[in-house]
């Protein structure tokens, strides 16, 4: 018999976030389902118990009014296009029809906010991007955040910084031997373990404030070449040398990473959602790795096995 009381999270874009929030949920008692493009990760996830549907920009879901009827809460996180989120472009008009909806997230990114020469911003600080994924993203925030206003769709967003965590880490690349330390001078990034992500969103959900924007962020914005120096420290492997990114040969998209240099304030999460970071630096978090991957083996050694 279907439990009409159930929570149901659906998720556009199954991907590293919404892996860990789903496990999360299913833990407590919430139907997940989620879209993937891969057929290969949409088997995993209805293997997981979690149900799965194909969706892209070019492929909207087949009967949306069917997968969504009992949804309570939605979690975006694909990848915007030119055009803004294909989540939004196909199905956003419809959403306000759904019953039982309570909490719309979209996973943004603090890119919005662009270059700001190392100085801090917060979400009241003007969007001035400067980078195409930047652009794309701004656009997005503004589609749903569009919905809020017209639909009283209930709309949080979410500016995520660097995303790491158990099997996305600078341990990974160390292990790969692709890890290099670029020194750009005065350049600093803010980066949020996977955990944290989830424990934000979660608040959230518990704690529901409509049109809300939050950073998502730890509390040390470092170089990037000192995370790859403490993960070589703790695999005990050699500390690449320093490379001045002049000397770097680096790709326009790994380059572009390199154009934003800011520093992101996290105090609306402390405050309004009373969250805790478990990893307030990229130190904890990479401890918290290490440890995982010591007692779970790692994802790089399961994929040179």
């Amino acid at each position: 018999m279907e439990n009409n009381n159930q929570k149901k999270l659906f998720c556009f874009g199954y991907g590293y976030v919404c892996d860990f929030l789903g496990q999360a949920l299913r833990d407590e008692g919430w139907a997940v389902a989620g879209t993937s493009r891969d057929s290969d990760k949409r088997e995993m996830m209805r293997n997981a118990g979690i149900s799965s549907y194909l969706f892209d920009d070019e492929r909207p879901l087949g009967d949306p009014l069917y997968v969504l009827k009992d949804v309570t809460h939605i979690l975006i996180s694909t990848p915007p296009g030119k055009d803004g989120c294909p989540a939004f472009l196909a199905h956003g008009d419809m959403l306000s029809t759904l019953p039982n909806l309570e909490w719309v997230g979209y996973l943004s990114s603090t890119c919005v906010y662009g270059d700001r020469g190392g100085d801090w911003v917060d979400e009241y600080t003007e969007t001035t991007p400067t980078t195409i994924r930047g652009t794309r993203r701004c656009k997005a925030e503004e589609q749903w955040r569009s919905l809020r206003r017209r639909e009283n769709l209930p709309v949080h967003v979410f500016r995520l910084a660097g995303i790491y965590g158990p099997g996305r880490s600078a341990l990974d690349s160390v292990r790969a031997g692709i890890a290099r330390r670029i020194e750009k001078q005065g350049q600093v990034f803010s980066r949020i373990h996977v955990e944290d992500i989830i424990q934000v969103v979660r608040a959230s959900i518990a704690q529901p404030n409509a049109g809300a924007v939050y950073n998502v962020c730890d509390d040390n914005p470092a170089p990037a070449h000192e995370v790859i120096a403490y993960a070589c420290e703790l695999l005990n492997h050699a500390v690449p040398p320093l490379v001045p990114i002049e000397e770097a040969n680096l790709p326009p998209m790994a380059l572009s990473f390199y154009s934003d240099n800011k520093r992101v304030h996290n105090d609306r999460i402390k405050e309004e959602l009373g969250v805790s970071l478990h990893y307030p630096d990229y130190r904890a978090g990479i401890d918290q790795c290490h440890e995982y991957d010591e007692k779970f083996g790692s994802l790089y050694d399961s994929i040179a096995s």
